[in-house]
């Protein structure tokens, strides 16, 4: 760590001590981080999350829903005035009106602060009345989570990282051959440089739609007011033998580092480095329904997110001398409502199998790591059908697109994860005894009953794990 990155980190950990409660009578502030790699489901988990913690009829895990000693929760203002604010009124009325329709994924990053009235337990509670706990949710693309990996790579190990990553993947062939063809050593030419970094980020958004995990930097997908910059145009390219000061290699690597200093460093010191939880949420389905190579780009993804936080308890000391911790990270297969409720334990397995080598490195740290599988917002119901003169356990729910009405079985999943991640690990191209699929459902129609938020799949354990302990 550089001498100006350690000033910084001791003098935001002055600021954070200085501003903690040394009462227990004081307000507590938690700060939830929510992201998710592609098509994982992150406003619709927050949506469904918060409007299930303001009628809490559906959350019988959350203990103190549960013990009667939540009595008010409501929204306010959130503390960050440059963020914007989480539409949790325009995403819920989407998900809930007469034709439920999910909402767009998220583009930027957005806040939104829940407050909750708590009757405390323990030693303290004949001490004092109610307690004031706030909820900070910090909403922001797992792209950018990823792109805090760079922190630790120079321009070199990233392009030979990514260089050798696009070897294993169809979509990055065309541009490949193309880098390969590259003289990084003559001089920078503006206009090879920008068709150079156009082809490398329809390479990004091809990966991505076909369903691989890792695909930074990950503002080339999510660009903003930063479309046509320099800081967004370069690639990865071979390392030459030699290379000046003027040469295309030279300027590559001086946008690349640009990129590290103005995009990936001010999100981590000014939002990154402030949560104390941490929910990653991943679309397991997706991943075993494209195949092994997708499973196992996961599984290597789920390990290198870890590396990008700092779990650990959240003592007095530690705050001082090691900067905020990430206290509790939930690792959460999402879309869980597209299997029946006999498959979900599987499901959980196989999570829990994937980031084993992320829980083993946090739980080491002093952090704790779940894995589970849930559904923010239930968009299936189940059901048994007859086939071959065998039962089925499905789901059925309305199609996306035509609105009709259909039933699923997506497979049987292995009980034992090795039975996928095995051949995974192997480089397998398909799945040798099994066929996956899957089906894509719209929200669900539903009248709530007064005090219910809208139906959803261990919504109530999750905030349990992450904020159950502060209520």
């Amino acid at each position: 760590m550089a001498i100006g990155d350690i000033g910084d980190l001791v003098a935001r950990s002055a600021i954070e001590l200085a501003a903690l409660p040394f009462t227990p009578f004081a307000d507590s502030v938690i700060r939830l981080g929510v992201t998710g790699l592609s098509r994982a489901g992150k406003t619709v988990f927050i949506t469904g999350l918060v409007a299930n913690l303001l009628d809490r009829g559906r959350m019988p895990q959350l203990r103190a829903a549960a013990e009667g000693r939540i009595e008010a929760v409501w929204l306010q203002p959130q503390p960050d005035d440059t963020i914007p604010r989480f539409d949790i009124e325009g995403h819920l009325t989407q998900m809930t009106g007469d034709t439920p329709e999910w909402p767009e994924s998220t583009r930027a990053i957005s806040e939104l602060r829940l407050s909750f009235r708590v009757r405390p337990t323990g030693l303290l509670s004949g001490m004092r009345g109610t307690q004031n706990v706030h909820l900070d949710i910090v909403d922001y693309p797992g792209e950018w989570l990823l792109d805090l990996g760079l922190l630790d790579k120079t321009y070199a190990q990233w392009a030979e990282d990514t260089l050798s990553r696009m070897a294993r993947r169809p979509q990055g062939a065309e541009f490949l051959a193309t880098a390969r063809a590259e003289d990084g050593s003559l001089k920078h030419d503006e206009a090879r440089a920008q068709a150079l970094a156009a082809k490398f980020t329809a390479y990004l958004h091809a990966a991505r739609t076909a369903g691989w995990s890792d695909c930074t930097p990950g503002r080339f997908l999510l660009p903003g007011e930063l479309a046509g910059s320099p800081v967004l145009t370069f690639a990865p390219l071979p390392e030459p033998a030699s290379a000046g000061r003027g040469s295309l290699w030279h300027e590559m690597a001086r946008r690349y580092d640009a990129y590290r200093a103005k995009v990936v460093k001010p999100f981590f010191h000014d939002h990154f480095a402030r949560i104390d939880r941490q929910v990653v949420l991943v679309d397991v389905l997706g991943a075993v329904h494209t195949g092994p190579q997708a499973l196992e780009d996961l599984r290597r993804t789920m390990a290198d997110i870890l590396t990008a936080f700092r779990p650990g308890q959240n003592g007095l000391l530690s705050r001082l001398v090691l900067g905020r911790r990430v206290e509790k990270i939930l690792f959460a297969a999402t879309k869980a409502d597209h299997l029946h409720h006999s498959q979900h334990p599987q499901l959980t397995a196989i999570t829990e199998a994937l980031v084993r080598e992320a829980r083993d490195r946090a739980a080491f740290s002093g952090a704790e790591v779940s894995a589970m599988s849930l559904a923010g917002f239930r968009a299936t119901v189940e059901d048994r059908l007859e086939r071959d003169g065998q039962i089925l356990d499905v789901v059925r729910g309305r199609l996306m697109g035509s609105g009709k009405q259909a039933a699923m079985y997506p497979g049987e999943l292995p009980t034992d994860p090795a039975r996928l991640l095995s051949p995974a690990r192997q480089g397998a191209e398909r799945w040798l005894d099994a066929d996956f699929a899957l089906m894509s459902f719209a929200p669900a129609r539903s009248s709530l009953k007064p005090g219910e938020g809208p139906p959803h799949i261990r919504l109530d354990r999750a905030a349990e794990f992450l904020i159950g302990d502060r209520l």
